[in-house]
């Protein structure tokens, strides 16, 4: 029932039409236009002006055929990475790529193609379903800011799917906690010709703290990146500034904390080697930091209500759908510790965030089957 050709032409539609982190609108506009024609209330809440987006997250209704039954919950996010603005894809057959300039976007417009072709396909086959809540969001990808601002008390869902991972026959059920973490080091300025021995390099500090951090793969549950270098002025003057910014995640709260406490250490060090004395006023390198929690852990429990009707639905396709653990933060950790049980289904993105990214039209069309295959089971669970 899923039309191959049509949820095709949708993600096409959907990657050519610009949507970095707090630029969403045009994309919320296309999708309120494609709910409204399948019979949905469109709204759109006020995330946007929380965190300085020009939209906030588009939340449709569905009404469905079976009444006063539980509605469930489809969400996938708007918002792409840069490069994502004049984005040319290449097609070849069933797989649709970047042209090598920009990402694709499949991340995550390849879910929003999917939850418009399963809605799309329930409504031309007459397929019994509760009502839909679909929670288009903003801002995922800095941060799942757009998910964090949803209003639960407005979703009457209490379980759900969001399609936004790679794989279709993978469930990701545990995601780990993220912590932002921020460095400004400070140091001396001086006339790097003239004076040098009168300046210390911020620079300088922030290259030997960041040599010394355990930095990528930590182990099977730990990652931490530092991924913006930000510091000086001109190339003959010592910079007495550099703004390090970063990240550490893991599925383990212990592991995490040692991590950040780790990235500060290496910090404190290397600024406890530098101090200068000029015109007799000493003056030593020094930092401050800021810590924010991105997001919680995601660790859904494979005996629960959204995992086991993921499950079923996909045996009942004749497909073994495997719960894992990812790396990656996605809405399903907001949503779960906002009370909405759901975890994160793929939709077969790959080489995401990626000038190289692409994706396989036909697994998009596993996802969607899945997510048709859903509403049934979800249904006949609600006349029960």
């Amino acid at each position: 029932m899923i039309n191959q050709e049509r949820i095709k032409n949708t993600l096409l539609d959907l990657v050519q039409i610009s949507s970095h982190s707090r630029k969403e609108k045009d994309v919320a506009e296309y999708l309120r236009k494609a709910c409204e024609a399948l019979g949905a209330q469109v709204e759109t809440d006020d995330a946007g002006e929380k965190v300085g987006g020009n939209t906030g997250n588009l939340i449709a209704r569905f009404p469905g055929t079976v009444q006063n039954a539980e509605p469930i919950l489809f969400s996938s996010h708007m918002d792409t990475v840069i490069p994502g603005e004049g984005v040319r894809p290449v097609v070849e057959g069933d797989i649709v790529r970047s042209d090598g300039t920009t990402i694709l976007g499949s991340d995550d417009k390849s879910g929003l193609a999917v939850i418009l072709e399963t809605i799309r396909a329930a409504k031309d086959a007459n397929v019994p379903h509760t009502d839909i809540e679909v929670v288009f969001s903003i801002c995922e990808e800095v941060g799942l800011l757009g998910a964090k601002h949803v209003d639960e008390s407005r979703l009457r869902s209490r379980v759900g799917v969001v399609f936004d991972s790679d794989e279709p026959d993978i469930l990701f059920t545990r995601g780990p906690s993220s912590d932002a973490i921020e460095f400004k080091i400070y140091g001396l300025e001086a006339h790097a010709g003239v004076a040098p021995e009168e300046g210390i390099s911020a620079i300088r500090i922030a290259a030997e703290a960041i040599a010394a951090m355990r930095l990528g793969r930590i182990d099977e549950e730990t990652t931490s990146n530092i991924g913006i270098i930000e510091g000086g002025k001109a190339v003959n003057v010592i910079p007495n500034l550099v703004t390090l910014k970063g990240e550490a995640r893991s599925l383990d709260e212990a592991k995490l904390d040692a991590q950040t406490a780790h990235m500060i250490e290496c910090v404190q060090a290397a600024c406890a080697r530098y101090e200068v004395s000029v015109d007799g006023k000493r003056t030593k390198a020094r930092f401050e930091h800021t810590l924010n929690r991105n997001y919680s852990a995601m660790n859904v429990s494979d005996d629960s209500r959204a995992v086991q009707i993921v499950v079923e639905a996909g045996k009942r396709l004749g497909r073994e759908i495997k719960t894992m653990a990812s790396g990656g933060g996605c809405d399903a950790n907001v949503y779960n510790n906002k009370g909405i049980e759901c975890a994160n289904i793929g939709t077969g993105m790959r080489a995401i965030h990626t000038v190289k990214e692409w994706i396989d039209v036909r697994d998009m069309v596993a996802s969607a089957e899945l997510g048709l295959e859903i509403l049934k089971l979800h249904s006949e669970q609600a006349r029960r």
